[in-house]
């Protein structure tokens, strides 16, 4: 026997096993293989992992990127869109304005106009003054055009004013009284809702004066209107500081008080401007006057009380009279033409002038107006 033959061998040597203890024995054996096999595997499946991880954060970051690329393009459009729109906005806007402008300077009336026998109509509506649509130079240039034109087979003043300014009626109805002594034409006051005060004063001077029944006529009177706060100004604390040269100068200064005899100066103001006015509708109307003693004392009546005296001639309306001097309404405006912008400038000065408080420094504080 070699010595090979004498060297044990261990899987042999030993007692013999049976099939159960050797397919245990060998699953013993494959077991710590295994556990290699898996760690390796593991490791391997923990680095793909960390991949798939940053792959998917660089889409993620990609997919926010493209959200927020679409949102500054939509907000660009709509940027883009807005500002077409307000450009096309002022475009029509624009349009517009020269729209009004060329209607107001050309008018479409002139294309419709009676160009046969027509009556000559020139508006005085609203309060009388020179910054007003019812201002002298503005009335008097319609009165010389209608007066000038061929076809005008007389001149009606279509008044609708409670009156305004001494002054501006002053000027109107002396222009109606040059016009009126020269005897080509007529000129006809034709009152609608209200004939008052300075608007009076201009029909007076008319050739005939005709009112609805229901129209306001009269108030043949001069009127100043003030406030005084002296008194509120020193309960304030307020100091009024005024300086004059001249002993009367600021006597009209509504933070002063008003002496008896500057009282007394300033009604005899009203009184001669009331006079002139009680003369000049005298000579305007003459004896078609009633002898009321009511008369010039400022009162309004309707146009029904105001033909009993003799205020206006017959009651009647502007179509009325077309109709029975032509046989039928063949009217044509010769007022001129408002500025559309200028219109809207004085309105809104207007409205601004009353939430304020204030009034033109302009104005003459007499007025022939109803309060």
């Amino acid at each position: 026997m070699s010595d090979d033959d004498n060297r044990q061998d261990p899987w042999i040597d030993g007692p013999e096993l049976g099939d159960d203890q050797a397919r245990a024995a060998s699953r013993q054996h494959e077991a710590p293989r295994e556990s290699t096999g898996e760690k390796s595997a593991g490791d391997g499946s923990g680095r793909e992992s960390a991949e798939v991880l940053r792959e998917r954060q660089r889409l993620e970051q990609l997919h926010m990127m493209g959200r927020w690329v679409d949102g500054v393009l939509v907000e660009q459009r709509r940027t883009r869109r807005w500002k077409l729109f307000f450009r096309f906005f002022f475009l029509a806007l624009l349009l517009a304005s020269l729209a009004v402008i060329f209607y107001g300077l050309f008018g479409l009336s002139s294309a419709t106009a009676p160009t046969g026998p027509h009556l000559g109509v020139v508006e005085v509506k609203g309060v009388i003054d020179g910054d007003s649509p019812a201002n002298a130079e503005r009335v008097i240039e319609g009165l010389n055009r209608a007066w000038e034109a061929e076809g005008s087979q007389a001149v009606v003043l279509q008044i609708d004013s409670p009156g305004g300014s001494p002054v501006q009626s002053q000027r109107i109805y002396a222009e109606v009284m040059r016009l009126r002594e020269q005897g080509d034409k007529p000129i006809i006051a034709v009152i609608e809702d209200i004939g008052a005060s300075g608007a009076y004063y201009i029909a007076a001077a008319a050739d005939e004066i005709i009112a609805a029944p229901a129209s306001l006529v009269g108030s043949i009177g001069v009127i100043f209107s003030s406030f005084g706060f002296e008194e509120a100004i020193e309960r304030l604390g307020v100091e009024r500081r005024l300086y004059a040269a001249g002993d009367n100068k600021g006597f009209l200064d509504p933070f002063s008080s008003v002496a008896p005899e500057q009282q007394e100066f300033w009604e005899t103001v009203l009184e001669t401007t009331h006079r002139q006015f009680i003369d000049d509708v005298r000579e305007g109307r003459g004896d078609r006057l009633a002898d009321n003693d009511n008369l010039f004392s400022g009162l309004v009546w309707s146009g029904e009380q105001a033909l009993d005296l003799g205020l206006v001639d017959s009651l009647g309306s502007l179509h009325g009279l077309s109709r029975q001097r032509l046989g039928d309404v063949q009217l044509r405006d010769y007022t001129p033409s408002l500025d559309p912008f200028e219109r809207i400038s004085r309105q809104f000065g207007r409205v601004a002038a009353e939430w304020l408080g204030a009034t033109s420094r302009n104005q003459s504080p007499l007025r022939y107006q109803l309060p």
